[in-house]
């Protein structure tokens, strides 16, 4: 029995250069190879590695050409094309086709590009008479969403590794398909879903297989890259992940040494970074900091480096363990500090506080670390001055800022009981900046998103000493993009207005909100740069606010632990 197992390409106006690795995939194979050691499984990783092309933007997305309708080359650009990552279908059908397959699964891990599985889905079945599974996050949220499809036989929800083995076996005709756990399937014209059971226990997990990828496949700095996981789920409940609809709500270890196990491994087949992909990497702290401990033993030279892109809770992280962090080779700590509005903590149920996340951040900029914080921008209930708020009190410190527009995602509790569309999937990207309320305009929220990267292209300026934005302005920078940075940030305060700089000249960006703009100048008063060093925005703001329309008012902020 041969299993073609794909990762899809996607469609959006941006990719994530890492991050990439089907991890899940692989946890699949090693799974197939030890408990069905006659089945032969191949990865297909269709999404790396192949470039890009412009394709049409949907009409879910249509809204979106007045806000990104050139290509701006300044250093506050946003998005303009939209693409198609990764091989194309008609390659992916005749690929798919050549390996004859007994069984094709396919990943949906991500909603808004559920249908980039669909359409591979259709290409399988146009050469091939072969039964097509979908598993992942988005089949265990919204696997009616799949399984609907003509094109699409089965869907696995929740962890797959039990639950496909045990689906093989239904194929192999040594189990009835009830028998089958997590299974979804169509009969009688009805959609049919077995209960969720439960999976392998972590530590008699194989290490996920790699051997369809060579370690140069995926790298970060031009070093090999892996993906590795200690835990599964989370403890916290956030109500805006669905993290607990794929993993369930029981939050589970692997021991050190089966962990350490596999990072040996992976560092003798010459990989030189581990991205650690958990939901909540540090939260036995004991048991992290004994992790670092090991690590520093094997690596004194820290020959390994560690990174934990899907971020970190500051809650569960202090001095010691970053000061073991640090010495374990981890170099940069991606926060999730959402909101920094009490109110909005506690709707979302984040579990933090303010005096912990900057504990965090002094400890961490004091050891070297390059941190990111992370900010949901437009929560439902949320306020326009909290997201001020918040990205006022992130200038302030040595953080650069990573702002996410809100979306929903089917089956997160925030989501709950609405009635998502076929729209709703699409628009479920940050790029879609799909959500407005009462309380916030989607201007709002694109004026917020250009004002993070302007933000962060101040922190970026490698400064002797603490200066003030408006003496910036009269400088010459031999970096070009620097200079044409400057040149768009004087010509705001001259004139009001905000302009994309283009290969054909200046145009006007008609959806950035000056005022809104400066109520964050206001709020922040000095922008901390990643070295340490203050600018001041008081000239600047002064001059901004002397062009200002007659109907601006200064707005009062409230802060609150």
């Amino acid at each position: 029995m041969k299993v073609v197992l794909i990762q899809p390409p996607i469609q959006d106006f941006y990719d994530t250069d890492v991050r990439l690795q089907p991890i899940g995939l692989c946890y699949l194979k090693a799974a197939v190879k030890r408990y069905l050691p006659g089945v032969e499984v191949i990865i297909k990783d269709y999404h790396q590695g192949f470039g890009r092309r412009t394709v049409p933007l949907p009409g879910a997305l249509r809204y979106l050409y007045d806000y990104y309708p050139v290509a701006d080359k300044s250093p506050f650009s946003s998005f303009h094309q939209y693409y198609h990552f990764g091989r194309s279908f008609d390659e992916i059908e005749a690929d798919v086709a050549g390996m004859k397959p007994d069984l094709v699964g396919i990943s949906s891990l991500f909603t808004p590009y559920y249908r980039e599985a669909l359409e591979v889905a259709a290409r399988v079945k146009i050469r091939l008479a072969v039964p097509v599974v979908i598993g992942g996050s988005h089949a265990s949220a919204a696997p009616a969403s799949l399984l609907a499809s003509p094109h699409v036989d089965y869907v696995i929800r929740g962890e797959g590794e039990r639950a496909f083995v045990e689906f093989l076996r239904f194929l192999r005709g040594q189990r009835r398909i009830d028998e089958a756990p997590n299974l979804g399937y169509k009969k009688d014209g009805h959609l049919h879903f077995n209960p969720i059971g439960d999976n392998f226990p972590l530590d008699e997990l194989p290490f996920p297989d790699l051997s369809d990828f060579s370690p140069s496949s995926y790298d970060l700095g031009g070093k090999p890259l892996t993906f590795m996981i200690t835990s599964r789920s989370c403890p916290h409940k956030c109500s805006f992940c669905s993290v607990h609809t794929t993993f369930g709500n029981n939050y589970r270890l692997r021991s050190l040494d089966n962990v350490l196990e596999e990072i040996e491994l992976r560092y003798t087949q010459g990989y030189r970074v581990i991205d650690f992909e958990d939901d909540n990497l540090t939260y036995y702290k004991s048991t992290f900091k004994e992790l670092c401990r090991r690590l520093i033993t094997r690596f004194p030279r820290r020959e390994v480096e560690f990174v934990a892109m899907n971020g970190l809770s500051y809650l569960s992280l202090d001095e010691e363990l970053l000061e073991l962090m640090h010495r374990a080779g981890f170099s940069h700590l991606n926060l999730a500090l959402v909101s920094s509005d009490k109110t909005v903590r506690e709707t979302t149920k984040r579990p933090h506080t303010l005096t912990a996340y900057l504990a965090v951040v002094h400890k961490a900029f004091q050891l070297g670390f390059k941190i990111v914080s992370y900010q949901i921008l437009g929560l439902p209930h949320e306020s326009l001055a909290s997201m001020i708020q918040t990205m006022a009190f992130n200038a302030r410190l040595p953080v650069l800022l990573g702002t996410s527009p809100f979306y929903r995602v089917p089956d997160a509790p925030i989501a709950r009981g609405m009635n998502l569309t076929e729209e709703d999937y699409v628009r479920a990207r940050l790029t879609a900046m799909a959500v407005e309320t009462r309380e916030f305009s989607r201007e709002d929220i694109y004026t917020l998103f250009i004002t993070t990267r302007i933000i962060n292209f101040v922190k970026g300026l490698a400064l002797h000493a603490s200066t003030n934005l408006k003496d910036l302005l009269s400088q010459t920078w031999g970096d070009h993009r620097m200079q044409i940075g400057f040149e768009l940030l004087k010509r705001l305060a001259e004139s009001h207005r905000l302009y994309f700089w283009t290969k054909n000249g200046l145009v006007e960006n008609h959806k950035f909100k000056t005022e809104l703009f400066l109520r964050v100048l206001l709020d922040t008063e000095a922008i901390a740069c990643l070295n340490g060093r203050q600018i001041s925005l008081e000239g600047f703001a002064r001059s901004l606010a002397s062009q200002k329309p007659a109907t601006f008012r200064q707005p009062t902020a409230a802060y609150a632990d």
